[in-house]
């Protein structure tokens, strides 16, 4: 999607270490129409899976992952919390990945009361880049007996080597807009 590669080219900031700012359209500040758009897109590439739900994590998947449903034809939407609220009961799907941005483990937990056996469930988060918060997501859906049916990201970092550790879920993988280096400072997307 041309808009969304434009857009990290003008906008995005490459803080170093493989992070990448984009928070004028996506992680801080959201730009309705693109994020339209990119809902769009994904629906798209995932019409033929026939998912139930979507299933992102808190707080930057959330977006992409509304538009998408929306797109689907109003899917619902769950996201794991990153905290556990005092209404969610026990017992909950919970697993844990490492986060890039904030530097430590972070607890993904869903309440069975909106994942339930026989689900099909389309993944949809934001970044795409060690793969290990997807393959959290991908984890929780197995444990709750639902079926994963696709994983898609708005922006995948391929040099961090995610798509390749998410292969043994056997599923299709896609991403919006693709970076394939961010070294010197420079981003390039394919």
């Amino acid at each position: 999607m041309e808009a969304l590669k434009q857009r990290i080219l003008d906008e995005g900031r490459n803080l170093g270490r493989g992070i990448l700012k984009i928070d004028s359209f996506l992680n801080h500040q959201i730009d309705p129409d693109l994020m339209v758009a990119v809902g769009k897109d994904i629906a798209d590439q995932f019409s033929g899976a026939a998912p139930d739900l979507i299933l992102t994590a808190e707080v930057s998947g959330i977006i992409p992952a509304v538009m998408t449903g929306q797109a689907m034809g109003n899917l619902p939407v769950v996201y794991a919390r990153k905290h556990k609220p005092i209404t969610m009961q026990e017992p909950v799907y919970v697993d844990s990945a490492p986060s890039h941005t904030k530097g430590g483990e972070v607890m993904l937990m869903v309440s069975p009361e909106f994942l339930h056996a026989g689900d099909r469930v389309l993944i949809v988060d934001d970044f795409l880049a060690s793969g290990r918060t997807l393959d959290a997501l991908s984890r929780i859906i197995k444990n709750a007996d639902a079926t994963l049916v696709g994983i898609a990201a708005v922006v995948e970092k391929s040099f961090e080597g995610g798509r390749k550790m998410l292969a043994h879920w056997d599923v299709p993988v896609y991403a919006v807009a693709q970076i394939t280096d961010m070294r010197d400072g420079k981003i390039t997307v394919v």
